[in-house]
């Protein structure tokens, strides 16, 4: 029987360390869709969990699998869908190369006691869980050292948490080719950003409760460095127009990182080193008007500003509409 917290993960490598983890937590109340690609191994299986290949991906959701293009993360745009029509309240999206530690997906709920960081502008979250010079992926590289003062504990509504990963976390290419050493985060409550602090978040291990369910949108046509950071600053701003946040926590995985080449990673967000000042630039202009549309409304507007600023190329305006319009249908997917 499937549950209605989910599990989203894309790969293309035969069953890892991690997903025999998450294998696990589907015997415990979760379940997990994987989502293949060109490149993933034929007959992949792993037990409890569903597995889509590109075939299957292309009967199911049709159009849309089809304009979203092969070997890009972008796929997992499927995985959201496929949760989202199997009736999930709850998704927690991952990667193969994290494995989920005891408190991985342990006791999310929306509303939760946290301590706000004050002030406005760019913030290196990092700062708050270790004094290592550590920065996340997708952070200005003007803010590295930039950590505003903590306010008194208060409840936040966060329906869209990032949770940190230890061992090998969420850093950029710089980082990378500067510093070798693994990084264990400290483990204390969690951090809330206030409106108009910036932070990326990524999409390592990040729970969206269901009225954050439009925000998952990975834009399909730009870099693979870049797609879950530039989601992290819309969904940002569009929870700012409604008066919610998103949370920053302790890590709950440890990350194994699956090989890369440092240098195309490096190439792969020179767009984001040279333009995310310019996306939270306009993206301020837009929440600070409020919003009296829906959550998903103000995210599709976003993603339309970004386009006609040239920031998003314009192939990317089918794709979004086509996702946008699924996650509205919400059409449950055949038994």
């Amino acid at each position: 029987m499937k549950s209605n917290r989910w599990i989203v993960i894309t790969t293309v490598q035969l069953p890892t360390v991690a997903i025999e983890a998450i294998s696990s937590l589907c015997t415990k109340g979760w379940s997990a869709v994987v989502i293949g690609d060109t490149k993933t191994p034929k007959g992949w299986t792993a037990p409890n969990i569903t597995y889509l290949s590109v075939e299957d991906q292309y009967s199911l959701f049709g159009n849309i699998a089809k304009l979203i293009p092969v070997r890009h993360y972008s796929r997992k745009n499927l995985g959201y869908l496929y949760a989202i029509r199997n009736g999930a309240e709850l998704v927690l999206e991952t990667d193969d190369d994290n494995i989920p530690g005891e408190q991985f997906g342990y006791g999310l709920r929306q509303t939760l006691l946290a301590q706000p960081i004050e002030g406005k502008g760019w913030v290196n979250v990092y700062r708050y869980f270790t004094d290592a010079l550590i920065w996340p992926r997708g952070l200005s590289l003007t803010a590295v050292y930039s950590a505003p003062p903590l306010g008194n504990a208060a409840e936040f509504d966060c329906p869209v948490q990032q949770f940190l990963a230890d061992g090998d976390p969420d850093v950029d290419a710089i980082y990378r080719l500067l510093y070798k050493d693994a990084i264990d985060f400290n483990h204390r409550a969690p951090v809330v950003p206030q409106a108009g602090a910036w932070c990326p978040f990524n999409s390592q291990n990040t729970a969206f409760f269901k009225e954050a369910f439009p925000l998952l949108y990975l834009p399909c046509h730009v870099s693979f460095r870049m797609t879950d950071i530039w989601r992290s600053f819309v969904a940002q701003a569009a929870l700012w127009a409604h008066n919610k946040r998103v949370s920053f926590h302790a890590a709950t995985v440890r990350q194994l990182r699956n090989e890369h080449d440092l240098m195309r990673d490096f190439r792969d967000e020179v767009p984001g080193y040279v333009g995310n000042d310019e996306i939270v630039r306009i993206l301020d202009t837009e929440w600070e008007k409020g919003a009296e549309r829906t959550v998903a409304e103000t995210a599709f507007v976003y993603w339309k500003t970004l386009i006609s600023k040239g920031v998003v190329p314009a192939t990317e305006q089918p794709i979004l509409e086509a996702w946008f319009q699924a996650v509205s249908a919400q059409e449950p997917i055949p038994a």
